[in-house]
């Protein structure tokens, strides 16, 4: 991320448009670290939802993501780019777990088949 203080300085100069989020936590020291997960699901039905992602480091900590504002659309075979944010920054992980969930109190719970899956760090992307 970038100090709010600086974000002209470092985004202005680049040639092409650039898209900026502006995330912060409500927690010293505010910044927020993004990630993009890359998912491929092998449902045969559409299934539409939020993903929230939870990932441990080696140490046993835990961290978990804020939930997007706007469903997702899975489908069979079809990728899916999420991005996705946490408070903290894990730099060894050693386990992700994700919660797929509609949001409604009523109707049948589905779930989510993961075929392939990456998580991958915008902060640190050699990650």
């Amino acid at each position: 991320g970038y100090y709010a203080d600086r974000w002209k300085k470092m985004l202005i100069p680049k040639s092409s448009p650039t898209k900026t989020y502006f995330d912060t936590s409500d927690e010293d020291p505010f910044c927020m670290y993004n990630y993009l997960l890359d998912i491929t699901t092998w449902n045969k039905n559409i299934r539409r939802g939020f993903i929230k992602v939870k990932i441990t480091d080696y140490a046993g900590n835990t961290v978990e993501s804020e939930m997007n504002s706007e469903a997702s659309t899975f489908q069979q075979y079809k990728r899916v780019k999420i991005l996705t944010g946490f408070y903290r920054d894990l730099d060894k992980i050693s386990k992700i777990s994700l919660t797929f969930s509609t949001k409604t109190l009523i109707g049948p719970k589905h779930k989510l088949r993961i075929l392939q899956m990456r998580l991958k760090s915008l902060n640190n992307p050699e990650r």
